[in-house]
C-alpha cells in the first residue's frame, strides 16, 4: 500500500529536499544530468533545473520518469476508490498491529527529518507526529492519498508547515543524499516494482546512522497450506490491490540489502489471515 490543509507546504520545508524537473537541455540557473535506469523510458538525456537548489546527485534517475513508468497514471475515480478502501478497510489490522508500531516508533524520538514511504492515508502519524520539531515528507504515488494523509497529520497534531506530500515512488526518491534521519515503510515493499532498488534509495537518502523502520507482510513458510494459498491467489492479489505481492521474502531482502545493522523480527497478525506472516524491525545505515 502505497500524501491537506488547503494551503501548500512551506517553501522552506520543500526547498531542502525537493527538485523541479524540466526536459529542457539548458538553463541559466544550471543543470544536472540524469543517468538512465531500467525504469526511465527515455533514451535522451534528462536535465534537472531547480529554482532553489539542484538537490539530486548527477547520476540520479529522473523521479517523474520513473514514477510514470512504475506507476502509470490511473483514473481519478480508481485512485480515490482505492484510497477510501484503505482508509476504511484497515481498522481491525491497525488495532492489532498498534503494539508493534508503538514499540518501533519510539526510535524516532531524536529524529527531525522523517520520510514516510508509501504513506497512504497516514495511519502512522499518531505514533510519531508528536515528536518535537519533526518534519515529515510523505511519499506516495497515489495523489488521492494526500487529503487523507493531511487529515491524519492534523489529527495527530503535526503542524502543516512541517508536512509535505510528495508524489513519487520508492525506486526514485526526489531527495538529497543523506538528508533524512529516518525512513518509515509499513506495508510498502509488497507493492513496489523493485524491492532492491527501493532499499538502495532508502539507504541513499538516510544520513549515516539513520534508521529505516519497517513493518511488512511476507510469504508464509514453504510447504505450508498458507504458502500454497498465497501462491494460488497472488496474481489476483496483484491485480486487485495495486500490485501487492503475497510471496515476497522481504525480511531476507532487507537483511541482505547492505545496512550496517538490520534487526528483523517475525510476527503473525490474525486479522489478515492471508497476509498474517509479518516482519518488523529497524535497520541502520
Amino acid at each position: 500500500m502505497m500524501m491537506m490543509c488547503s494551503s501548500s507546504p512551506s517553501r522552506s520545508l520543500v526547498a531542502n529536499v525537493l527538485v523541479s524537473s524540466s526536459d529542457s537541455s539548458s538553463s541559466s540557473r544550471g543543470h544536472v544530468s540524469y543517468r538512465a535506469c531500467r525504469f526511465c523510458p527515455c533514451s535522451r538525456r534528462h536535465f534537472l533545473v531547480s529554482s532553489v537548489l539542484p538537490t539530486l546527485p548527477a547520476n540520479a534517475c529522473d523521479p517523474m520518469a520513473v514514477l510514470n513508468n512504475v506507476h502509470p497514471p490511473r483514473p481519478d475515480w480508481y485512485e480515490e476508490f482505492y484510497a477510501s478502501v484503505i482508509d476504511q478497510g484497515m481498522k481491525a489490522y491497525e488495532a492489532e498491529i498498534a503494539g508493534y508500531k508503538t514499540e518501533l516508533f519510539t526510535h524516532l524520538r531524536e529524529s527531525k527529518r522523517v520520510l514516510e514511504l508509501g504513506v497512504g492515508t497516514g495511519p502512522n502519524f499518531k505514533y510519531y507526529a508528536g515528536a518535537s520539531g519533526i518534519s515529515v515528507f510523505a511519499v506516495d504515488p497515489n495523489k488521492q492519498m494526500e487529503k487523507y494523509a493531511r487529515r491524519a497529520a492534523v489529527a495527530a497534531g503535526l503542524p502543516s508547515t512541517h508536512f509535505s506530500f510528495i508524489r513519487a515512488v520508492g525506486e526514485a526518491l526526489p531527495m538529497r543524499d543523506a538528508s533524512m534521519d529516518a525512513v518509515i515503510g509499513t506495508l510498502v515493499l509488497c507493492s513496489v516494482k523493485d524491492v532492491d532498488m527501493t532499499l538502495q534509495e532508502v539507504k541513499r537518502v538516510l544520513k549515516p546512522g539513520g534508521q529505516y523502520i519497517f513493518i511488512e507482510h511476507v510469504a508464509a513458510n514453504d510447504g505450508t497450506p498458507l504458502k500454497l494459498l498465497q501462491q494460488a491467489v497472488d496474481p489476483l492479489q496483484q491485480l486487485l490491490f495495486d500490485g501487492c505481492h503475497l510471496c515476497r521474502e522481504t525480511g531476507k531482502i532487507i537483511s541482505e540489502a547492505g545496512f550496517l545493522d538490520a534487526n528483523v523480527n517475525m510476527a503473525f497478525v490474525s486479522s489478515v489471515s492471508l497476509i498474517s506472516p509479518h516482519v518488523y524491525g529497524v535497520a541502520f545505515k
